[in-house]
């Protein structure tokens, strides 16, 4: 599974100008608050805290337009907590983004 590169990336460089470190520093913020969602969610043993994981997930996704990971989180809030395989598919998500 591939990022969805166009509408991500294209929110970098609209924010980041032509600035390549500020581009840096966004992508690698983003990626470093995927991690931490990832976190979250696998150590999450109740209905809330998955929940609540997932939600800024999809919050993060949503302010970037990385719509592969909006419909991983969309996924995550519909699967049931510790929920093995969506975890899977949103750290392979991330993989490719940081690759």
């Amino acid at each position: 599974m591939l990022y969805e590169n166009g509408t991500l990336d294209a929110t970098f460089a609209a924010a980041a100008g032509e600035d390549p470190a500020l581009m840096a520093e966004l992508r690698h913020a983003f990626a470093e608050s995927v991690e931490r969602q990832i976190d979250l969610l696998k150590r999450a043993r109740c209905d809330g805290n998955w929940e609540m994981a997932a939600l800024r997930l999809k919050g993060l996704a949503a302010s970037f337009h990385a719509d592969e990971l909006i419909k991983l989180s969309v996924a995550a809030l519909e699967s049931a907590p510790g929920e093995p395989t969506v975890v899977r598919k949103i750290e392979a998500f991330y993989q490719d983004f940081v690759a």
